[in-house]
């Protein structure tokens, strides 16, 4: 069993390497340098890891870490995702990196009537073949995973006639439900539900037994559970839940072993054997709304025997990992929500709120256990030591970010409340933070911060209004503290190649970098060339605070590649750090957890502190996928929440900027309320339009209808669909309909003007001339 472990560790190091290529066994047992018993040991072990899903077979049994493709070359798997209307959708090869089938491009367009049934998210079989128009294009021949089969949705007790007469009733007979956030208008039917307290209109959950398709078959489904009335305002955020699959209450078990840990835990008698640091000067900054405080801050400014400075920090995180044990009743509830979620209304911990909000949060005037990151640098910024105890703490003051930033823009107004030396010590924070984060931009971090969206509910739970929260100078004193107590923590474990759970952010591929290059030339800002991130960089530079602000970031980070989890040493691109993880939010976050298990080993002095690499690649890979679900679902409800909020102001008008532009029609995001909406090109004045990549722009052949990316225009609200959670918007007016593209001053083309056709007739006048 110990040489399959190990063997599985290596063979996972190497398929998961940077350099690795897809390969047969007899190529990879050469790398490894294995015998003949051990190739066939390694046969076993791909064969088990496949049947895993944590490796996959490609064409001529090629073995890759990702959803394979198919065994010919115009046959490839990937994930489908379903453009906006119009019945068509896109599939994303699995295989993308791995140098097969490169030809194939990022997305495969799936023509209306070829997706097959396909549904957001789910992985497909797609057979491509050339394009009408130039390029390539596909048709899904199988569904091979579903990325769900559970829905919410509405429920009616006859299916209703569509918008263009026809009923549906004809082909879907009994009480059926209209799946929330499909493209199908054919519900599904969900049989007899006599003994069902359901009205219609009423929201439910269902599990889909027969799926829909693209061909008017609606499928069938089985209700799990009566959600409650629609017009009831918390109803959204239970649908959201149950379809993203989010835990609701925490079972009686891991209640009770919380009750044990709150019981064993003497706040005026902490351990004897951990650093007493409450007498130093400690401070919180949180949210004005945070339920939880898993990180304070301490920091001292010394002088030194030559006349120098030295600075001392400490960054104290919530010692989660002393009540929640390994293998307890806890430990398995938080390793299988993985985060906690931060939805409008409500939260849903990790951890129990006796341990999350009570025993490990750090309250002021309270002993709170800590692990805590001592860093000593010089004024240069040069780190000299670093340190981690576990640690008892007494916080002094918690503030919340609104106050740093009054402080920080008055200061003497506050002295007198809050006393000299705290002031002193904001001060203090404030000059280090901000010279740790000049220093990082200038070595080619970047700034990729996109603005959150928070909600203004009533006393009912209704959204009365929204803003984008601003991410201030005292959200940076912070966030420099936490990536200086991250990074501390990275470089030691790596210094000592322990295997633990890194916070990866991989570079982005040539081929993204050339796409986003080819975006940003056509924009007309004066960049042509992106190769590092001091391009990119300059690039976010130079649109900050314009019209084009938004799009270019959504574009930028389109071209990244997404942070994960893993045990692999591969550093973070956008933070420029070789030596990264995740420490500073145990509460919230089980990779963070998992750390400070393997720092407690190590301060017990464990011979063995660390876990195997494959098993730390399945937690890596389970944690990733809870935290993009996670966000999936924040981001769903908001956008939910707001629709509602919008129904009632059809035929309003907004102001807004295009934000992304396709053939068949525009992304605007309105400025006042943040919600993106969408407007069809059928609804653009009557003419003939055509999508120019260059310039993303689309132009019609009269004066004046041109559509740009960041064109500031006046939209009004046409409909609202909550099935579907679509902004439908049309534009009123354009206001820069007369403006140069790009931040430049470059002329617009003119439209309707055969510009080679032109250039020929030209020529030839000129040959002309030339033989007279």
């Amino acid at each position: 069993m110990q040489v399959s472990q190990n063997l599985t560790d290596r063979l996972l190091r190497w398929v998961h390497a940077a350099e690795y290529r897809p390969s047969k066994p007899k190529h990879i047992a050469t790398h490894l340098k294995l015998d003949l018993d051990e190739y066939r040991e390694l046969r076993r072990v791909i064969k088990q890891l496949v049947l895993e899903g944590r490796l996959v077979y490609g064409g001529n049994h090629l073995v890759m870490a990702a959803a394979a493709v198919g065994g010919a070359s115009d046959s490839i798997r990937g994930k489908f995702r379903r453009a906006m209307g119009g019945g068509f959708g896109f599939v994303r090869p699995s295989s993308g990196g791995t140098g097969v089938n490169d030809d194939v491009p990022e997305d495969i367009f799936i023509p209306p009537g070829s997706t097959g049934g396909a549904m957001e998210g789910d992985l497909v079989e797609v057979q491509i073949s050339p394009g009408r128009r130039g390029g390539v294009e596909g048709v899904v021949t199988a569904v091979v995973q579903r990325e769900r089969r559970q829905f919410t949705g509405t429920f009616r007790t006859t299916a209703m006639p569509s918008e263009d007469g026809s009923v549906w009733a004809s082909t879907v007979e009994g009480p059926v439900v209209y799946l929330d956030g499909v493209h199908f208008d054919t519900p599904v039917s969900v049989g007899d539900v006599r003994g069902l307290p359901l009205v219609d209109d009423d929201k439910v959950f269902v599990e889909i037994v027969d799926f829909p398709d693209d061909r008017g078959h609606g499928g069938e489904a089985v209700i799990l559970e009566r959600l409650g009335s629609s017009k009831n305002p918390s109803i959204d955020t239970l649908t959201i839940m149950r379809q993203y699959g989010l835990p609701d209450e925490f079972p009686a078990a891991v209640l009770d072993e919380a009750r044990v840990r709150a019981d064993e835990f003497d706040e005026e008698n902490p351990p004897v054997d951990r650093k007493d640091l409450t007498e130093l000067l400690t401070i919180t900054i949180d949210p004005f709304d945070a339920r939880d405080f898993d990180d304070a801050i301490s920091l001292q400014r010394e002088e030194t025997d030559d006349g120098g400075v030295r600075w001392r920090l400490w960054v104290h995180i919530a010692d989660v990992s002393h009540f929640v044990h390994p293998g307890g009743a806890i430990d398995v509830e938080a390793r299988q929500r993985g985060t906690s979620v931060y939805l409008p209304d409500r939260v849903i911990p990790m951890i129990p709120e006796i341990i999350s909000n009570h025993l490990a949060s750090l309250q002021p005037e309270r002993h709170r256990l800590v692990k805590t990151v001592e860093i000593e640098m010089l004024d240069d910024l040069t780190v000299t030591h670093t340190e981690v105890h576990n640690a008892v703490i007494r916080s002094d003051k918690r503030f919340n970010y609104e106050q740093i930033d009054q402080y920080l823009a008055a200061r003497e107004s506050f002295v007198e409340d809050w006393g000299v030396e705290i002031c002193t010590l904001l001060d203090h924070m404030h000059d280090l933070a901000m010279r740790i984060r000049k220093r990082r931009f200038k070595s080619g971090s970047l700034s990729m911060d996109m603005p959150d969206i928070k909600l203004e509910l009533d006393r009912n739970g209704k959204v009365k209004g929204a803003h984008l929260v601003e991410h201030t100078e005292s959200h940076q004193i912070i966030e420099e503290f936490m990536l200086a107590g991250n990074q501390a923590v990275a470089y030691w474990l790596d210094t000592l190649e322990l295997n633990f759970l890194h916070r990866i952010h991989a570079p982005p591929e040539r081929r993204k970098l050339r796409m986003l290059s080819a975006f940003v030339k056509d924009l007309g800002i004066g960049i042509e060339n992106i190769e590092s991130r001091f391009e990119i960089q300059a690039v976010l530079d130079k649109v900050a605070g314009t019209p084009l602000e938004n799009a270019v970031n959504f574009s930028v980070l389109k071209s990244m590649n997404k942070a994960v989890y893993g045990p692999h040493r591969e550093g973070h691109y956008a933070l420029d750090m070789e030596h990264y993880c995740h420490f500073t939010s145990p509460i919230r976050r089980y990779p963070d957890l998992s750390v400070h298990r393997l720092v407690q080993k190590l301060i017990d002095k464990k011979s063995t502190p660390d876990d195997s690499f494959a098993e730390l690649v399945k937690l890596g890979h389970e944690c990733s996928d809870a935290e993009r679900n996670a966000a999936q679902a924040e981001r769903e409800l908001i956008e939910l929440k707001l629709l509602h909020f919008l129904k009632k102001k059809v035929g309003e008008t907004l102001e807004a900027v295009i934000s992304r532009v396709f053939s068949d029609g525009i992304h605007a995001r309105c400025i006042k309320l943040p919600v993106d909406g969408f407007v069809p090109v059928t609804t653009l004045p009557k003419d003939q339009y055509r999508f120019e990549r260059n310039g993303q722009m689309l132009i019609g052949f009269k004066e004046g209808n041109r559509y740009r990316l960041g064109d500031q225009v006046t939209v009004k609200i046409d409909k609202v669909d909550l099935q579907d959670r679509q902004l439908y918007l049309s534009i009123i007016k354009n206001h820069s309909a007369g403006r140069p593209l790009g931040l430049a001053a470059r002329p617009p083309k003119k439209t309707g003007v055969n510009y080679k056709a032109k250039r020929k007739h030209e020529r030839r006048a000129k040959k002309k001339k030339r033989r007279r």
